[in-house]
């Protein structure tokens, strides 16, 4: 079944909770039962239960679903779901006097080792003029988090 992945490796029963928490409360304010909302997002009912002890943790797919039919912001669930990639993400800039994605965009060896072709990296540059990212790091993982969903 999509989404029923165990909690990921270094993610502690409390970083679950929150995250269902989360889902549970904002399922009673909007007065739908666990039923309602595991036909929405196409899951079993056992499993919306799972998630909201912080039992399961939920695909990227699974979260976007939730995301919509519980009228959460996707970025703000992910965060929830995923409490490391916050830590990623909120990352102070590099330490050179260059922004990140002048740093990244001329480090060639590392687009070699990451195979970034130049589609990824005009998708990248429209990423940096958001002005979010503060490390190259984060854009690797932004490529690759883009790369896993779209993958088939």
């Amino acid at each position: 079944m999509a989404g029923f992945a165990r909690r990921k490796k270094g993610e502690t029963e409390a970083d679950s909770q929150g995250f269902g928490k989360a889902i549970l409360q904002r399922r009673q304010e909007l007065g739908l039962t666990q039923e309602e909302i595991a036909r929405r997002v196409k899951v079993s009912t056992p499993y919306v239960g799972l998630l909201e002890l912080g039992r399961r943790h939920p695909s990227e797919e699974v979260v976007i679903k939730l995301a919509q039919v519980l009228e959460f912001d996707a970025a703000e669930l992910f965060l929830l779901a995923n409490p490391g990639a916050k830590m990623l993400i909120s990352q102070k800039p590099e330490p050179e006097g260059n922004s990140a994605w002048e740093s990244f965009s001329r480090d060639r060896n590392l687009r070699k080792i990451h195979d970034i072709t130049e589609e990824e990296m005009e998708m990248l540059s429209r990423v940096a003029r958001m002005g979010q990212v503060r490390s190259v790091r984060d854009f690797i993982f932004i490529l690759n988090s883009i790369r896993q969903a779209l993958w088939p």
